[in-house]
């Protein structure tokens, strides 16, 4: 009976054994992989393309001043049908240009003006805006401004309420192409980094997408528009 017993433990000592190398085997495995699955590269990749803006505003500003209010809402209308006139025979449409309500300044009810001084009690400025697709024609049409100042307006120029802002509005056709392009670019510099490493690129662990940034190519072009994306890639590596 004691010799059976001995045999039972004795038995049962060696497959607790085996069991626990058998168990530590899977547990070093799985601690293996699970360090395989810590071993990441975070890249980048970036995509730029230059577009030609699609929409144009152009505020026509001017300013005139007189001491009698009938007079100098006339001159106002007098300008305004003149600029009408003079976008209308360059082409454009009259719902693409907006007349805003003038802007009437009586220096005799400004409290910290001295009237006293001023030329003109009255003062008003009248804001003609063009909102076309035609970016070229517009482009064309300022270089003829001068065709208005020959006239008698005049046209307000060196303020930022009257430079001409350029859009570009047309970034679904173009977003696609340039998620890819960065995603490609990310990817070639993954598997160098992952070449320079003696490793293997693996799957994508996580991946976003940064914001669309549009921009003037420069001052001197606002016309053209820069278009940027950078993408954020994290692979796996394993050897």
């Amino acid at each position: 009976m004691n010799g059976k017993k001995i045999w039972e433990a004795l038995i049962l000592g060696i497959c607790l054994g085996v069991g626990l190398i058998i168990l530590g085997y899977f547990i070093s495995s799985s601690v293996t992989r699970l360090k395989a699955q810590d071993r990441t590269v975070t890249v980048k990749g970036l995509a730029e393309r230059e577009m030609p803006a699609n929409i144009a505003i152009w505020p026509i500003k001017f300013t005139v001043a007189d001491d009698d209010l009938s007079n100098l809402f006339a001159v106002i209308q007098r300008n305004n049908a003149l600029v009408m006139e003079f976008l209308k025979t360059n082409g454009f449409g009259a719902d693409e240009i907006s007349i805003a309500v003038p802007r009437v300044l009586d220096r005799q009810a400004q409290e910290y003006v001295n009237a006293a001084k001023a030329q003109y009690r009255y003062s008003a400025s009248s804001a003609i805006t063009v909102y076309s697709d035609k970016v070229d024609k517009i482009r064309e049409t300022m270089g003829k401004i001068v065709e208005l100042v020959k006239q008698g307006i005049a046209i307000a120029g060196g303020d930022y309420q009257s430079k001409p802002e350029f859009l570009f509005t047309q970034l679904n056709d173009v977003k696609p192409a340039m998620v890819e392009q960065a995603t490609k670019e990310a990817r070639q510099v993954a598997e160098k980094f992952a070449k320079d490493s003696g490793s293997q690129l693996g799957k994508i662990k996580r991946a976003s997408q940064g914001q669309f940034e549009i921009n003037d190519r420069d001052s001197n072009t606002p016309y053209i528009k820069k278009i940027r994306i950078v993408s954020t890639v994290e692979y796996y590596l394993s050897d």
